[in-house]
C-alpha cells in the first residue's frame, strides 16, 4: 500500500486470482481456461507518467509476481487485457476506478455509507433500495450489502412501508 501513497504501483502487488473456467467451462474454449486477477493497491495518480502509458508494465509486473509461485504462467497466456485506475473510471464510471464505491474511510462507513440520510438502503424514491459496494459495509464483503437491504425491504414492507 505504501508504494501507492506515494504515486506508484507496487513491485510486488497483492493480487487476487480467480479461474472461473474451472467451476464454468463454458467461458473459455476447450482446454483453455480464463484467469482474471485483481490487483490492490494501484493509484489513480501515477507520480511518473501516466496509466495509458505505464499499463503493460504494469500488467507484466502482476505477470511477474504470479511466475515467482507459478513458474510457466508466461507460456500459458494467450492473450491479456490489464484494466488501470483510469480505465475501471473511464469504462465503467466508477470515480478513481475505485471499485468500492468510495473510500473505505471513516467518513465513508456506517451511516455515512454512501451519503449521510441513505445509509439504511432506502433512496428517496418510494420502494427503490440500494445495495452493492456503495452501501454499508462497503465493497470486498461479498453479498453482504444485498442481504442488508433485503432485510430492510422486508422491514418496511411488515410496517407497511412497501
Amino acid at each position: 500500500y505504501d508504494e501507492a501513497k506515494y504515486g506508484r504501483f507496487s513491485r510486488r502487488p497483492y493480487i487476487d486470482i480467480v479461474i472461473p473456467s474451472l467451476t464454468d467451462p463454458s467461458v473459455a474454449p476447450p482446454g483453455k481456461h480464463v484467469m482474471s486477477c485483481f490487483v490492490q493497491y494501484a493509484p489513480y495518480n501515477l507520480k511518473e507518467g501516466n496509466w495509458d502509458d505505464k499499463r503493460e508494465e504494469f500488467g507484466d509486473t502482476v505477470i511477474e509476481t504470479i511466475a515467482e509461485h507459478a513458474p510457466n504462467i508466461k507460456d500459458l497466456i494467450l492473450y491479456r487485457q490489464v484494466l488501470t485506475p483510469l480505465d475501471i473510471e473511464r469504462d465503467f464510471g466508477l470515480s478513481e476506478g475505485n471499485i468500492f464505491q468510495g473510500e473505505l474511510t471513516l467518513e465513508q462507513l456506517f451511516f455515512l455509507r454512501p451519503a449521510p440520510g441513505w445509509a439504511q438502503y432506502r433512496t428517496p424514491i418510494r420502494n427503490l433500495y440500494m445495495c452493492g459496494s456503495a452501501t454499508h459495509p462497503g465493497g470486498g464483503v461479498m453479498g453482504a450489502p444485498g442481504r442488508n437491504a433485503a432485510m430492510q425491504l422486508l422491514k418496511d414492507w411488515k410496517r407497511g412501508k412497501v
